[in-house]
């Protein structure tokens, strides 16, 4: 393929975008409303993720030592624990520092505790991967030293589960937002081709290739999704850093944090018109495969 014939290539799919420009308007408009949900709803799981890993990271188990274990039984207790498969790392509190945190949440109501600390010393205890936390808690709780274990198992199976949940529900919205401005530019290359079709047959019976006639129905599809997909980069870009500035600082010293906007956002950019250029092309490709008899 010379230049000569890339060059008319090109002209073909832009003026082929100006014959039909209310049918073009429409394939764009279709895209840019689809990809500004799409652009919503990445960023949405995106973070999603990250507070899932957040929170995940910080699931701990509370191990509270028995109240008749010596000094020598806590010891092996944290050695027996330290050396646990799926252990990322082992914290001792003891009973006087338990009572000092709770002094500092709760103040005066506890402070008549100092004079007879009823509380247990304690092992935090955080596992290498978040979901075996219940596997491990389960082996430290069968240590005779071990009063009662804690880890939150109810808090934490419901929370793996809707963050499962929304990202699945996420994942399937999106497809199909997808499909339907594929379907959408497809029905536009129709349009095109339909109109086009006459001059199709006599460029077939002057010698013209399949592809020959293929690559500017393609190339409009992709400038369509390319142009759709400007609008929602603005958009999503903009929405992105304001919700960020407002929310960022509030959640500053919160187990929880949301992503930068840098390199975040460029990433989420690169990806919708990746997307778009991907809708035209391929919504473009099945009306010629289907519609074009050549």
């Amino acid at each position: 393929m010379n230049f000569n014939t890339i060059k008319r290539h090109f002209k073909e799919s832009f003026i082929s975008m100006a014959r039909n420009r209310w049918m073009s308007f429409a394939s764009i408009s279709a895209v840019t409303v689809t990809l500004l949900l799409v652009g919503v709803f990445l960023t949405i799981m995106m973070n999603l993720n990250k507070m899932s890993t957040d929170i995940k990271n910080d699931v701990e188990i509370k191990v509270l030592i028995d109240l008749s274990a010596n000094e020598t039984s806590e010891a092996e207790l944290q050695q027996q624990v330290e050396k646990m498969p799926g252990v990322e790392s082992v914290k001792y509190s003891s009973k006087k520092q338990e009572l000092d945190k709770l002094v500092k949440d709760f103040g005066n109501d506890v402070s008549l505790f100092k004079q007879e600390n009823p509380l247990h010393n304690v092992l935090y205890v955080k596992a290498d991967d978040p979901e075996q936390t219940e596997k491990v808690a389960k082996e430290i709780e069968k240590n005779p030293a071990v009063d009662t274990v804690k880890y939150g198992k109810d808090k934490i199976e419901k929370l793996f589960n809707v963050l499962n949940i929304s990202q699945k529900v996420g994942i399937v919205l999106i497809i199909a937002l997808l499909l339907t401005a594929t379907f959408l530019i497809s029905n536009t290359i129709k349009i095109t081709i339909t109109a086009r079709r006459r001059e199709i047959e006599i460029m077939k019976l002057v010698g013209a290739t399949n592809s020959f006639v293929r690559v500017p129905f393609i190339l409009e599809g992709m400038w369509l999704g390319a142009i759709g997909s400007i609008l929602p980069i603005i958009g999503v870009t903009t929405l992105y850093s304001i919700v960020h500035s407002s929310l960022a600082p509030k959640l500053e010293s919160s187990v929880v944090q949301i992503l930068d906007v840098t390199p975040f956002i460029l990433e989420v950019d690169i990806i919708l018109l990746v997307m778009g250029v991907l809708i035209g092309v391929v919504g473009s490709f099945m009306s010629v495969r289907k519609f074009l008899k050549v």
